[in-house]
Parts: structure tokens; sequence; C-alpha cells
């Protein structure tokens, strides 16, 4: 048995927990605050909410040391005792952690092993440099040679394992999406659970601005949602999306030309990941710290519909799921 805590945040965690667990069957158990999602190939361990409801007593990261530990929260007592209850009477090999120090370290203080997924950002702080400490394995899904986040571990620990970018596309051909160069479509992708890369007002100025071209925005405000979206991104010319880890990883695995915008998230993941891109020239994508103006979008597009996406293949070559489901099953874990 293997476990995998799922953060409930946005839906980038979910999404790639699904991916790694349709490589692992039946053999994972969910745990997360989220629902169960359909088509879960295993269990699913459903813990409270640790929320804030009303006051919430004093010290909630326990003077800096953790991030989320409120004094007095039923939520947070629950959840943690459900976790340790699982965790004695499922007895798992291991568990996989995205994205939570407490649940590592409650894992970890139970004696079962630890793999934590790594996030981009400054990870220096006191409560994410123990975490790494306690934890078996280090999973950054990320490409070697990319350098995305800060943090204590050194770039040859034998813990970490770079396994490129995940997403739940991963295996899906583009090429069975007719793609009309000349047609010049950009399809801009928002998150789920964040602010729009354009507003209203700016989004109507670019789309002035670059007549030659149709755009089709997904998510956000104003914005059409697709339970899948792939035929669509698969028919851009180029994507423009935010700097979240999924979103690069599905635009990657459709192999589109992309422009990535940095927004404002926690510890700066978003700022960290486009820095990286921008020192990195082996992908076909432009990595902005906000968006250009009005009068930018259209000699970007072009300069972007004319590379070449296929060389998203080194960032994510589909085996990025299937890395981290052999990982788990490791048995010698030290």
């Amino acid at each position: 048995m293997i476990g995998y805590y799922v953060h409930h945040h946005g839906a980038g965690h979910l999404s790639r927990a699904r991916a790694i667990a349709d490589h692992l069957g039946g053999e994972v158990t969910g745990i997360s605050t989220a629902a169960r999602p359909p088509q879960w190939p295993g269990d699913w361990l459903q813990l409270a909410d640790d929320a804030p409801v009303g006051a919430v007593g004093d010290d909630p990261t326990a003077r800096g040391a953790l991030h989320w530990v409120p004094l007095r929260h039923a939520g947070l007592r629950s959840r943690m005792a459900t976790l340790a209850q699982w965790l004695d009477a499922a007895r798992p090999r291991a568990v996989v952690v995205d994205v939570s120090v407490e649940v590592a370290l409650s894992c970890r203080l139970h004696g079962v092993p630890v793999a934590i997924v790594l996030q981009p950002g400054d990870r220096t702080d006191p409560a994410h440099d123990l975490a790494y400490q306690v934890a078996d394995r280090l999973v950054a899904p990320w490409p070697p040679g990319l350098h995305p986040w800060r943090s204590s571990v050194d770039a040859d620990d034998p813990r970490l394992r770079h396994v490129g970018a995940i997403s739940r596309h991963d295996g899906r051909d583009p090429a069975v999406v007719p793609h009309d160069r000349t047609a010049r479509h950009v399809v801009v992708l928002n998150g789920a659970g964040g602010d729009p890369l354009l507003d209203a007002d700016d989004l109507a100025l670019a789309r002035r601005a670059t007549p030659a071209w149709r755009w089709t925005v997904l998510g956000g405000p104003g914005g059409r949602w697709q339970d899948d979206p792939w035929p669509i991104v698969c028919s851009a010319n180029v994507v423009v999306t935010h700097g979240g880890q999924n979103a690069v990883a599905e635009v990657a695995a459709a192999r589109r030309p992309a422009v990535v915008v940095a927004r404002d998230r926690p510890h700066d993941e978003q700022h960290h990941l486009v820095h990286a891109l921008q020192a990195d020239d082996r992908w076909p994508v432009l990595a902005l710290e906000q968006p250009p103006g009005p009068e930018g979008w259209a000699d970007l597009l072009e300069r972007q519909a004319a590379c070449d996406g296929r060389a998203w293949h080194t960032f994510n070559d589909s085996l990025g799921a299937g890395r981290v489901a052999e990982l788990a099953r490791e048995e010698a874990w030290t």
C-alpha cells in the first residue's frame, strides 16, 4: 500500500496525483481534504478541513517552525488523528506528499518513509527546511538542469530525483488535432484558483492590436471552463499561460510554443519558474514577469508562432508520472 497526500488548493496537485495514481492502480490510497475524484483507482482517506473557523488560536505557525498548526483547532486535531489511525492500520510502504510540511512530518514521526514533491520558489523558510531534512525522497517534477527553486538541499543530494514535468495529458498525441499554422489562434490558460492573466479591458486591447489572431480564453472570470482543454490547446499556434507547474507541463505535453507569465503566489513560485525558464533556452517559451502592453502582442505572438513546439519533449517526455510511481514502489529507501 502506498499513500498519496493531495493538497486541495487549486486544481494542479490533484491533476498531478491522478496522473501518478494511474500508474499505481489499486495499491494507492489518496489522502486529502478534497473529496475523492472520479476514476480514482484506489481507496481515499478524507481528512477534516483545518481552514480557519471563527477565532483561530494564537501562533498558527508554531513560532515560524511550521506552516499551519493553529492552536485548539478542531479540524486540525481531527485530521491528524484520522491520518495517525490510518497509518497504524494500513501500514503503508511509503507516502508521497504533494504537498504539506505537517503531513510529511506526521508520516515520518510514525516511521513511514516519505517522498516530498517539490515546488518552485523560495523554500528556505524553517518549515520547508525541516520537511526536506526528514524526507526520504525529494521529487523534482521538472527536468534536470532547470533550477526553479531555492532551498537548503544540495544539487547532488542522493535523495533528489528529477522526474521531468508531469501532466494529466501525458501520452496523448497532439498530432491527432489538426494544427493550421496559418490560422493564427492564441489560447490563454488561466488558473483555477487565481486572478486572470488579462482582465477584460487588457484582453480587449490585445485583441484589437492583433486582428490577424483569434483569441480563446480558458478559465478565470469571463473565460470558458473545459473539463478537457486538450483539443483547444492543441489547436493553438501559441499558448499564453500563467507560470503554474501543471499549466506549463500541459502546454509542454501539447508541444505548443508558449508565453508564460508569472503570477504572484506564495514563496514566489511562479516568478522562480519564470526566472529559470529565462535562463534556459532549450524550450520554445518566452517567460515574462508580466504581460506585455497591447502594442507588444502582435510581434510577440508572431515570434513565438515560428518556434518549433516539438522542442518541449525534453521538458515533458510523458514519463514523469511513471517515474514517480516506480520511485514510490522502491523497497530500499534510506
